[in-house]
């Protein structure tokens, strides 16, 4: 009797040579040629699936340089497919092939199907992680998809926008239309709701210029979330690096996923939106050694994952994680790199986003252990005619202690600052030094001036995806993550948060009052800062997560904004509206040289003068006072120090800001000096200082306890 093989299994038939470039699989009218990397392997059989889910193999004979390849006529777009790969079954030398696994492409420009959390789904038995499991995956895991990336992009280009003239809104596709009325219903969540009149024109009349979407490269949820009925809301869990998240489509997942992601994104440029997408390039959905077999630990765990050192500086198979989620991928490995780079190539030039966020930035510039600004991603990136000219925001730490690297990514790289971020949030509940609060407000100069680059490298924030939302920021002083099933204990401890006297939310109108003029404080001290501002989608109406701050497995009316009006704080829109503008309407607001303290010109004011509450200038002993909380900031802008586009002098209007962080009310003095002979109040968040109301120069105003009032020279 013949045994049963995994090679038995099926119909078979033949395929023709191919080639082994481009890797993954291209669709042309004649043929299409499927290419993947399995340098390890002893087999290969390239599966495809009819619309019964019927399995055919085809068995590829041509490898070249570890690339498998093959053509096959009279395939369209559509197909569905995947991988089944043999080789050696040695966990121990980095050796995890296994043929009843169907694998996804590393390099499919679209998934179908999804992920079932059951034991085919892993390569090993689960009674002994040694023993290869035999069972067969292909019920339980989704399929790769052949793709026609033919589309009329109608003259659509890069915008290429400068830092200086970006504003970032950070949003999940889903939850920002999963509850909006003026959404069509069957379009809400998905890439298709995002690209409505109703969402853009929203965007566009807040102000902002650029949406950075959480992770939409094809992602799967953790097998632990699912089996406690939860999913990775978030998407930091990702596989396939070229597909668009087949969930977040309207039309299907057959590959018009893509269609609908580049429809959307040409209605957001239209709109003068561009589009940043947050990468994970620093980890898969494959977690650690005993997690699922799913795509590239069958076709090459030893090389994709990076490892422990054995002390004797031979094979250790432990994974090395400076991610926290099982994994690191070796950026360091040839075609691991390659992928990274074709797969940020391929955004930009057939999806036309502006530019990534890269999550974790730090375990990807180790070489070995050890974080080096000279490792060949940073290298490639900078050297690459495409990718260096987009948009590349570094989130600058991993898990790891050494990992923290904020101020210290190279050019063209920006950075999330989280210093930025405690700072702020400290000053407006009476925490801060303010010779720190000025730093920030001013661009972090002690992160970003050493070494050349300009305050635009610090991407500032108050809020993002991770945290408290703004409401809770002030509604809170614990987290409440009790939905999660992780007993509370997940999620920062470190929040540096003010209830206002009421944990959570309260009908107090004193207290609902002070919150909502202290969030307004923290929207317009982002909008204001020297830098580039991100704001968490939603923050600008109140929305709420009742103070869970880790929502990454809430795929619910937790993490999605309530568009209703009924408990929307639409005062705080209105400031953040206004601030916005006032931002894009005057550069002295959102200068790109560094502030000297000095005139820009003979006998004319400083460009940027820190003033006492007394009207005077702030001097050493200040600077040290630690019980100060109230600080002006005068920005001239007669002239710029920045010339015009044709080397022009720039004049704009000056400005003095009043930020009082002080539980009580302060008497300030404008100064006297010919900087303001006349001010108009602009922007304030105290309700007995109006905008429209005239300051002249050596008059006093009393600020309300805990407020920003900007006035604007006349």
């Amino acid at each position: 009797m013949t045994p049963v093989t995994w090679r038995s299994w099926g119909e078979r038939a033949r395929v023709w040579p191919g080639r082994e470039w481009p890797l993954g699989a291209t669709w042309t009218p004649d043929s299409t040629n499927f290419a993947v990397y399995a340098p390890n392997a002893t087999a290969v059989d390239l599966c495809l699936f009819d619309d019964s889910d019927r399995e055919t193999r085809y068995e590829l004979t041509e490898h070249t340089l570890g690339i498998w390849h093959g053509a096959l006529p009279g395939i369209r777009p559509g197909q569905r497919y995947g991988y089944r790969v043999d080789g050696p079954w040695d966990p121990a030398s980095g050796y995890r092939f296994n043929p009843h696994k169907l694998l996804l492409d590393p390099y499919a420009l679209a998934t179908s199907g999804t992920l079932i959390a059951e034991q085919p789904i892993y390569g090993a038995r689960e009674d002994d992680r040694s023993v290869r499991d035999d069972t067969d995956s292909s019920g339980y895991t989704a399929r790769s998809v052949v793709v026609d990336p033919a589309f009329d992009w109608e003259g659509d280009a890069p915008m290429r926008r400068r830092w200086r003239d970006t504003v970032i809104y950070e949003l999940h596709v889903k939850g920002f239309t999963k509850l909006h009325d003026r959404v069509p219903e069957h379009l809400r969540g998905t890439y298709a709701g995002l690209a409505e009149p109703a969402v853009v024109d929203y965007l566009r009349d807040l102000g902002v210029t650029a949406v950075e979407l959480l992770p939409v490269q094809q992602f799967f949820s953790e097998p632990a979330l699912l089996e406690r009925g939860l999913t990775n809301y978030w998407g930091y869990n990702t596989l396939s690096y070229f597909a668009p998240d087949a969930s977040y489509s309207s039309s299907g997942d057959r590959g018009q996923q893509v269609t609908e992601f580049k429809h959307m994104v040409k209605a957001l440029h239209r709109a003068g939106i561009e589009v940043i997408l947050d990468v994970v390039y620093n980890h898969t959905a494959e977690a650690g050694p005993d997690g699922p077999t799913l795509s590239f630990r069958g076709l090459d765990d030893r090389g994709f994952y990076k490892r422990v050192i054995a002390p004797d500086g031979g094979f250790d198979d432990r994974y090395w994680d400076v991610t926290g989620c099982g994994n690191t991928v070796d950026s360091w490995n040839p075609l691991a790199l390659r992928l990274i780079l074709d797969s940020l190539r391929y955004w930009v030039t057939e999806m036309h986003v502006d530019g990534f966020r890269f999550d974790l930035m730090s375990a990807l510039t180790r070489t070995g252990y050890e974080v080096d600004f000279a490792c060949a991603l940073l290298i490639a990136i900078d050297q690459d005619p495409i990718l260096r000219h987009v948009k590349l925001i570094a989130e600058p730490w991993d898990v790891s202690m050494d990992g923290y690297l904020v101020g210290r990514m190279p050019p063209p790289w920006v950075e999330w600052n989280d210093q930025y971020r405690d700072t702020i949030r400290d000053f407006w509940r009476g925490r801060a030094p303010i010779r720190d609060v000025a730093t920030r407000l001013a661009g972090s100069s002690d992160l970003y001036a050493d070494d050349g680059r300009s305050a635009f490298n610090s991407v500032n924030f108050i809020t993002a995806h991770d945290g408290f939302t703004l409401r809770d920021l002030v509604s809170y002083d614990r987290k409440h993550n009790e939905a999660n099933g992780e007993g509370n204990r997940d999620g920062t401890d470190n929040n540096r948060s003010w209830n206002h006297g009421v944990e959570g939310e309260t009908d107090d109108p004193d207290i609902v009052a002070l919150r909502r003029r202290q969030a307004a404080n923290l929207m317009v001290t982002l909008c204001l800062s020297n830098g580039v501002p991100m704001i968490t989608a939603g923050d600008e109406r109140g929305r709420t997560q009742r103070g869970n701050n880790n929502a990454y497995c809430q795929d619910n009316e937790i993490s999605w904004i309530d568009w209703r009006p009924d408990d929307a704080w639409l005062d705080l829109y209105e400031i953040t509206k206004a601030a916005l503008r006032l931002r894009r309407e005057h550069p002295a607001l959102r200068q790109r040289h560094w502030f000297e303290g000095r005139p820009t010109i003979k006998g004319g004011s400083l460009d940027l003068a820190w003033l006492h509450p007394d009207g005077r200038l702030m001097k050493d002993g200040d600077w040290a006072d630690g019980g100060l909380r109230t600080v002006g900031m005068f920005v001239s802008g007669r002239p710029l120090r920045e010339p015009g586009p044709r080397g022009e002098q720039l004049i704009d209007d000056s400005f003095l800001l009043w930020f009082n962080a002080f539980h009580e009310p302060v008497e300030v003095r404008l100064p006297e000096n010919d900087w303001v002979n006349t001010g108009e109040v602009v922007l304030s968040t105290d309700p007995e200082i109006p905008e429209g109301l005239r300051m002249n120069a050596g008059t006093t105003a009393q600020l309300g306890a805990r407020t920003v009032v900007v006035v604007r020279s006349l």
